[in-house]
């Protein structure tokens, strides 16, 4: 496994790499080196923004170029979002690197973990926060198919699902308390009764009889969370909701 040494010698070479290229407006730290929450198992986090747009694809194979050629990386993949493009390289150790591109006039705190190391960025601008009803269907609709799942005596599948339906529920949990709600990232900092009440809906056997048991917990862990954000609504719903879970009586075995 990488060092902290070899990771803080890599993110100051990035940094230095960044520094001497004109076509960035802006440099920062990103992640927990930015709120000084850096731990031995973190990994790298930099973000740049581009001054010129159309230069954009042009700087980001640049980088690419130099954390395979030079830091020997093994693999990376992209993710997007809005006008980011996030490229995250594995290298050997297990260090992981997170660089992230902008254009110059989208360059900007999306967070609070946001160190701007040179040039200028915009004002901060948080990213949207999930709608909780957007939230509640979607995990009314992993509670479908965990149903259609155990019917059809797929066991491996109904438990993926049924473990969607519990993260969507502590994902409501997360909305409801302000807590991150990306990526499980506030779970751990939940209520100890609603992390305890959900952990009974972690399947154990991948037998019809527990994954009914499993997924009945969860739908309920789901709707106690509906009824916290939205009475009315979960009012409602929560009939058909429960219904789901109901093991019908000429269900396979």
């Amino acid at each position: 496994m990488f060092t902290q040494m070899e990771r803080s010698r890599l993110r100051s070479e990035l940094l230095e790499l960044a520094a001497h290229d004109t076509r960035l407006s802006g440099v920062a730290v990103t992640g927990s080196a930015a709120a000084d929450r850096e731990d031995e198992w973190s990994d790298i986090d930099l973000a740049f923004g581009v001054t010129e747009a159309h230069n954009l694809e042009t700087v980001l194979s640049d980088f690419t170029a130099s954390m395979y050629n030079r830091y020997r990386a093994l693999h990376h993949l992209d993710v997007r979002a809005g006008a980011w493009i996030y490229r995250v390289f594995f290298l050997p150790g297990t260090l992981q690197v997170d660089l992230a591109f902008a254009p110059g006039t989208e360059f900007r705190p999306l967070g609070p973990t946001f160190r701007l190391v040179s040039g200028k960025a915009n004002s901060y601008q948080p990213s949207p926060v999930p709608e909780p009803k957007f939230t509640i269907g979607m995990g009314w609709l992993y509670a479908l198919h965990a149903r259609s799942c155990i019917l059809r005596q797929k066991p491996w599948q109904a438990e993926y699902m049924i473990s969607a339906v519990r993260d969507h529920a502590l994902t409501l949990t997360c909305l409801r308390l302000g807590l991150p709600s990306a990526n499980g990232r506030g779970i751990d900092l939940v209520p100890d009764s609603i992390k305890e009440y959900l952990s009974a809906s972690l399947v154990q056997r991948l037998d019809p009889h527990e994954l009914w048991r499993a997924l009945d917990i969860a739908i309920r862990g789901l709707v106690n969370e509906v009824l916290r954000v939205d009475s009315e609504f979960a009012t409602r719903i929560q009939g058909d909701l429960l219904q789901v879970s109901g093991k019908p009586s000429d269900a396979k075995q």
